[in-house]
């Protein structure tokens, strides 16, 4: 996608062949930066402190991580060492998982001399086989919109919200929620997001509405709770939104606040789908309530803000008094039977375990 009119993805590997760069998430929106990453350590404290973040991004960065731990150390016990390592950065989004286990699988197969060359390969693989399933996402879902629009006074938008952000800075390109957005835009249909703020961290205001503004996609942030009152007054048509981990019944684990969208879809009868990456899949858990780790963040993250000041610096600053204890669950779980459907690379179908296996027979 496009950042001041520059196409750019989130991960590439840098010019002097020995180490990876991405666009440090933690400075936007009021600067744009990219960080350098050389050894594995680089790799987990990206992930970690979330200068990348997203369930598709997390698991390409986990990828290039395995590929700078193997510069070093390529043995089976630094092998071993770096999927460790990596593995303890984030516990919610699945994709990590899923790229650290392909990745080790396919080192451990091969002797030691040839592990470097083959984890970069896979590290590009990973990233280009991410950013064809999110753009065919979008095809799949751009029939939607059309349909929607087919139906509005000629130059009504068609009004979607989204939470938190399911953007491309999410992924390597494209999006997963975004990326039905981008291509209605791309292709004249007039679209305007409803962005949401996305408490603690921001990410709507500080990612998605950034994204778009690059873009030149119409948007309006709103606070977290203007959602339901939107949907009550009919401007909200659609409500499309991403996650990090997907169960094989089809409960949906994404940033904190999602169930609340979904449960306030479902009371205004506005379709609420899930843009879902096959790799997000966790064909091993079935009660997300029960079963998915909600990772506890850092309580500063609700304790504080952070934003530009009237200087034009950009500063954090605290809200509750001091000594106010703080919770930080960072994702929750929308039960499958307030989903509408499920976008995938493959097709729509039901947020449910015949829907899923139909798409994907493979894992049945």
């Amino acid at each position: 996608m496009n950042v001041a009119g520059k196409p750019t993805r989130t991960i590439w590997p840098a010019a002097d062949g020995q180490s990876v760069e991405i666009i440090d998430q933690t400075r936007l929106p009021h600067r744009f930066e990219i960080a350098t990453l050389r050894t594995l350590e680089d790799a987990a404290h990206a992930i970690q402190a979330m200068l990348v973040r997203g369930a598709p991004l997390i698991g390409a960065t986990a990828a290039y991580g395995l590929w700078l731990a193997m510069r070093t150390d390529s043995s089976d016990a630094g092998l071993d060492q770096a999927y460790d390592r990596l593995f303890a950065t984030r516990p919610t989004a699945v994709n990590l998982r899923w790229a650290l286990d392909r990745g080790r699988a396919a080192l451990a197969a091969l002797p030691p001399s040839d592990r470097a060359d083959r984890a970069l390969a896979l590290a590009t693989e990973i990233c280009d086989e991410d950013v064809a399933i999110n753009h065919s996402i979008g095809q799949v879902a751009l029939p939607l919109i059309e349909a929607i629009a087919a139906k509005k006074p000629p130059g009504g938008p068609v009004n979607i919200l989204t939470h938190c952000n399911a953007g491309w800075l999410a992924t390597v390109d494209w999006g997963t929620a975004t990326s039905p957005i981008y291509q209605a835009h791309n292709a004249g249909i007039p679209v305007h997001v409803w962005v949401d703020e996305t408490r603690p961290r921001n990410q709507g205001f500080n990612l998605t509405a950034w994204e778009l503004l690059n873009h030149g996609v119409p948007h309006t942030v709103i606070v977290d709770n203007a959602g339901g009152h939107l949907m009550q007054h009919g401007q909200v048509d659609l409500v499309l939104v991403g996650t990090d981990r997907t169960t094989a019944d089809g409960d949906v684990c994404n940033k904190i606040g999602t169930y609340l969208k979904a449960l306030a879809a479902h009371d205004n009868q506005v379709p609420f789908y899930v843009c879902l990456p096959s790799p997000t899949i966790d064909w091993t858990v079935r009660d997300g309530v029960k079963e998915i780790p909600i990772e506890e963040r850092d309580a500063t993250e609700v304790t504080h803000v952070r934003g530009l000041d009237a200087a034009g610096e950009v500063s954090t600053v605290q809200i509750p008094p001091t000594g106010s204890p703080a919770a930080n669950p960072a994702f929750d779980v929308t039960p499958a039977r307030y989903v509408t459907g499920l976008i995938t690379e493959r097709g729509i179908c039901p947020a449910t375990a015949a829907g899923l296996k139909e798409r994907f027979p493979e894992y049945s």
